[in-house]
């Protein structure tokens, strides 16, 4: 039989951690979770942010969809900004800004249609033709658009094609944001005034 397994028969004391050695993996094991709580606490308080980042996103992809299929629609830019587009364009509603949805078998009637986005915020206004005053709508909050939002081509004043661009901030505001950007041209150009 060999010393180690006479020792261990005989029950001495000898096996086990040293205090030095309990002392360390303690130590150590406090660390790790400092370390992990400090991670826990971390993203609890950034989540609200990063959900309202998520929110914001998903509205401004919503938006986006709305506005290029109202261009899709589209018979001609009327006035045009970097910050504002208004446009005649085909509707499903009973009339000019009304909520009111007509059924698919009436056919859609001819509105002017007017988003502007300044500082934080978005509206759309939906009119008569040729008529850009009444109380808009707010569709979206929580921009960070400091430049151009529409952008146009070939020119403003003779646009075919409107390009979208939302920028939203980060949540902690001390990275880049996230931008969402689309457009559209005006397929029904051809149907004319």
């Amino acid at each position: 039989m060999s010393r180690l397994s006479r020792r261990l028969a005989a029950g001495s004391g000898e096996g086990g951690f040293t205090l030095v050695e309990l002392l360390v993996a303690s130590a150590m094991g406090v660390v790790l979770l400092g370390v992990a709580g400090s991670m826990v606490v971390s993203s609890v308080r950034k989540q609200p942010g990063i959900s309202q980042q998520a929110a914001d996103v998903q509205t401004a992809r919503w938006v986006t969809e709305r506005l290029t299929r109202e261009l899709r629609n589209g018979v001609v830019v009327d006035k045009a900004t970097a910050s504002s587009v208004s446009f005649q364009t085909y509707v499903r509603h009973a009339t000019c800004g009304s909520a009111e949805t007509l059924p698919s078998s009436t056919p859609a009637i001819k509105c002017e249609v007017t988003y502007s986005c300044s500082g934080s915020s978005c509206t759309r206004l939906e009119a008569a033709p040729d008529v850009y005053t009444g109380t808009p709508t707010t569709i979206f909050s929580g921009l960070d658009n400091s430049s151009e939002v529409f952008s146009y081509e070939p020119d403003a004043t003779n646009a075919t094609y409107v390009g979208v661009t939302f920028r939203i901030p980060a949540p902690s505001g001390d990275a880049a944001g996230i931008t969402v950007s689309d457009g559209a041209s005006l397929r029904n150009a051809t149907l004319g005034n």
